[in-house]
């Protein structure tokens, strides 16, 4: 008798948590997806001339148009090294923020 509340309880305690799990994978892939933009952004702005300071603010601009914010932007010749980071789902009261990394660089042809 006391079974059947019991595998119904089971059921929803692991609907909540892939639940969860997916609200997990999906903010990991938004920060991913900001990261890689913003560092193609900052790299399309160095491979023009432009310093580290525009290719900074084209990173920064790009983070925030995919819900990003950025963190970290390190520029140097033609490679750009962004971290961004997403407010995440709240668990148990305490907020989540996940952080993305990318890297990009241009490659000139030699002349």
């Amino acid at each position: 008798m006391l079974l059947v509340p019991l595998v119904g309880l089971a059921a929803m305690l692991a609907l909540a948590g892939l639940g969860r799990l997916a609200v997990a994978t999906v903010t990991q892939a938004r920060a991913d997806t900001a990261a890689d933009a913003a560092a193609l952004a900052a790299a399309d702005e160095l491979a023009t001339g432009a310093g580290a300071d525009r290719a900074r603010a084209a990173a920064t601009t790009t983070a925030a148009a995919n819900g990003a914010r950025l963190t970290s932007c390190e520029c140097a010749g033609g490679a750009a090294e962004v971290e961004v980071e997403v407010d995440g789902a709240r668990v148990l009261g305490l907020e989540i923020v996940v952080r993305g990394r990318a890297r990009a660089e241009v490659v000139l042809p030699v002349p």
